[in-house]
């Protein structure tokens, strides 16, 4: 026992780091940077997809949206929008028709609809206002968009402008002057 507890102490503790490159580390630390540097070229290539809107439809294998939208409108009470190519409601069906994330921001005299409809050309979006609803319609061979936006008031429809760049959409109304309803009735 006494030749065990001499060979301990003559022994380095720090010794067995010498064994480490014999357990294959080096090999698993190469495999890790290996699979992180592929992730991220996959990772690079999917944003550079989406960002050119070559996304394949959910058919095909594509991304499921879903999702809802609040505001508090001028009446103060709360207003929910839905939005996506899924309705919850009736179970998880894909429509061929996705719906662009749309946008509403009403100031004092104008309505913006800022609309994301990428991998179209501007040629390709059909845009319909009447009242208080805007339709944004593209109906071609790789994409189709379909949404029936509601706008918080009415609005002059020959105020219309509309502009494309990037994958976005933005139309803007002047809003109409709200119509006078009744009369003022003099109490005597």
């Amino acid at each position: 026992m006494v030749g065990r507890k001499d060979k301990r102490r003559d022994k380095d503790p720090f010794d067995w780091f010498e064994d480490w490159p014999s357990w294959g580390f080096e090999d698993i630390f190469e495999e890790f940077d290996e699979r992180f540097r592929k992730m991220q070229q996959h990772m690079n290539r999917v944003i550079r997809e989406a960002m050119e809107g070559k996304l394949p439809s959910p058919k095909e294998g594509g991304p499921f949206i879903y999702g809802w939208s609040f505001r508090v409108g001028p009446d103060g009470k709360p207003h929910f929008t839905e939005f996506g190519n899924i309705r919850p409601r009736a179970g998880i069906q894909e429509e061929a028709i996705r719906e662009p994330l749309v946008d509403v921001i009403e100031s004092d005299d104008k309505v913006s609809v800022t609309a994301e409809v990428p991998g179209v050309a501007k040629e390709d979006i059909q845009l319909e206002v009447a009242e208080d609803t805007l339709t944004i319609k593209v109906d071609t061979k790789d994409r189709k968009y379909y949404k029936e936006v509601k706008l918080p008031c009415e609005v002059d429809e020959k105020s219309a402008k509309a502009t494309y760049q990037n994958g976005v959409l933005d139309v803007e109304f002047k809003k109409l002057k709200p119509k006078k309803k009744g009369k003022k009735i003099k109490v005597e």
